[in-house]
């Protein structure tokens, strides 16, 4: 890691240890998972250069197997968190097997109809609860020695999920596979031509994306007890796609400014009511014609280091 990229880990590290002092810490981790996730997106188009629109179905697939097996099966926070990423994972290998093959449009559009599918099987299937979902779920003793019904051991449970997640991500981007990705992303042709087996490398990234966005989902399940159609929706789909631009695509640290920004929106917006929607597009409008390169991409630029 670079040095002025170690300082704005260490920053971001401060700003998510610190926040609770001044901020309220369940819409801190709210934050944290929603980055985690816009991380793991940022990954598959920012590096891979494949632009899905059905991300929500490993958020939300996540969100159900983890909700279902801490409250049905009984099982531990861990290992209900690791049920739901099993679950969005082995859900990446199936999808991506079949998106994978296409490019371009004609993915992002794959991965749609996949995403809705999934959508109108998790309102019908009776173990999802509907619109109703999965409530009260528990959050139970972390590996039979931390309660997570204390705010701050949860916190610090999700501040310790977030990072390792982002640190895997960075390691990723910047291994001889994240190299072979940004090559793939800038020419296809040219990678295969040096012998690469493009295929294999993107349905990896998606793989990947998958899992970790599986891990930002069965987090979220156990943070806010309750898994509901919201978090597989195609909306929350384009609401990352935006977290994404938002920040800067591309970046490492873009997606946590990205989620910030929109969670914030979210939260502090909600009064406005109906409004919320038009005065998040205009700002949206007002970012994207300032920041072309999303917020973290435009700062970088003018430093002219990446971050």
């Amino acid at each position: 890691m670079q040095k002025h990229q170690k300082i704005a880990f260490l920053v971001m590290a401060a700003f998510f240890a610190l926040a609770p002092l001044a901020l309220y810490p369940v819409f801190l981790m709210k934050v944290m998972c929603f980055a985690l996730f816009a991380c793991a997106f940022n990954l598959l188009i920012g590096f891979g250069g494949l632009l899905s629109f059905g991300h929500a179905m490993f958020l939300g697939t996540a969100g159900y197997a983890s909700a279902h097996a801490a409250k049905v099966w009984g099982l531990t926070p861990e290992l209900a968190i690791l049920v739901g990423t099993g679950a969005s994972t082995l859900l990446g290998v199936v999808t991506g097997w079949l998106a994978i093959r296409r490019q371009g449009i004609y993915f992002a559009m794959i991965t749609l109809a996949l995403a809705q599918m999934i959508y109108f099987y998790y309102v019908q299937t009776p173990f999802t609860g509907g619109e109703d979902g999965i409530q009260a779920v528990p959050r139970g003793t972390l590996l039979g020695l931390i309660d997570l019904t204390n705010i701050w051991a949860m916190y610090a449970t999700v501040l310790v999920v977030f990072l390792g997640g982002f640190l895997l991500i960075y390691r990723t981007i910047h291994s001889p596979f994240g190299q072979v990705l940004k090559a793939i992303r800038e020419n296809e042709p040219r990678a295969i031509s040096l012998g690469y087996d493009t295929a294999r490398y993107k349905f990896l990234a998606y793989m990947l994306s998958a899992t970790l966005a599986g891990l930002a989902g069965g987090t979220k399940a156990i943070v806010f007890q309750l898994a509901s159609l919201t978090d597989v929706h195609w909306s929350m789909s384009g609401e990352v796609v935006l977290m994404t631009l938002l920040g800067g695509m591309g970046t490492v640290f873009g997606p946590v400014a990205g989620a910030l920004a929109v969670i914030t929106m979210e939260n502090y917006l909600a009064q406005l009511g109906a409004w919320v929607t038009v005065v998040q597009g205009v700002i949206f409008v007002l970012c994207v014609l300032t920041f072309r390169r999303g917020v973290i991409g435009e700062i970088a630029h003018l430093l002219r280091r990446p971050l």
